[in-house]
């Protein structure tokens, strides 16, 4: 598998300005930065629509989800680790002290029409790629509870997802023995769905 790993809007690295060009009412636009990054893959003859997946940790994560909801037809398979889906129950679920932090950027509780409206849950009906949603039991920064939300909208409508919920884990998979079970059940879904 080729892997392109663009720094979309919004991402450090590239001044305080960059970082916030997808906060709160432009959080979409970070979302089209996805799109056009397989689009280039496409364009430049490197793959075909339907042929890339698209992977993501924490708002990586997010994004994933997002990708898979605005741009069905793109992705032949997702892999999120640690997303967001619902950015209301995050909010309300998350830790307290990042509570503040985290709606400066995705935008505040009071405005719950607008988080409904960017969260992929809400229109988890457009996902058609298969998922692979991985999670660790005890994250702090995104409640587990973000996995299994997503993870049951698309089995009731009959779509094809996959969870790795590690009991021993919080945000992100960091032990060595869960890792390696990460791997190589990443390659053998990529190699189930895209190859």
């Amino acid at each position: 598998y080729g892997i392109l790993a663009p720094n979309i809007r919004g991402s450090s690295g590239y001044g305080r300005e960059y970082v916030k060009l997808d906060d709160y009412k432009k959080r979409k636009n970070a979302v089209r930065d996805v799109y056009e990054a397989a689009k280039w893959l496409v364009d430049n003859g490197y793959s075909e629509f339907g042929r890339i997946a698209v992977k993501g940790a924490s708002y990586g994560g997010y994004m994933t989800l997002a990708a898979l909801v605005e741009y069905p037809d793109v992705f032949g398979a997702g892999i999120e680790s640690v997303g967001i889906a619902n950015f209301v129950t995050f909010l309300k679920n998350t830790k307290p002290y990042r509570r503040a932090i985290r709606e400066a950027e995705y935008g505040p509780l009071t405005d719950e029409k607008f988080l409904r409206e960017i969260s992929p849950i809400t229109h988890a009906s457009r996902i058609k790629a298969p998922l692979l949603i991985v999670h660790g039991e005890n994250d702090p920064r995104v409640p587990v509870g973000e996995a299994r939300q997503i993870a049951q909208k698309i089995k009731a409508r009959g779509g094809v997802v996959e969870t790795l919920i590690f009991p021993d884990e919080g945000h992100g998979v960091a032990k060595l023995s869960n890792r390696l079970v990460l791997y190589r059940r990443m390659v053998e879904f990529l190699d189930t769905y895209i190859k």
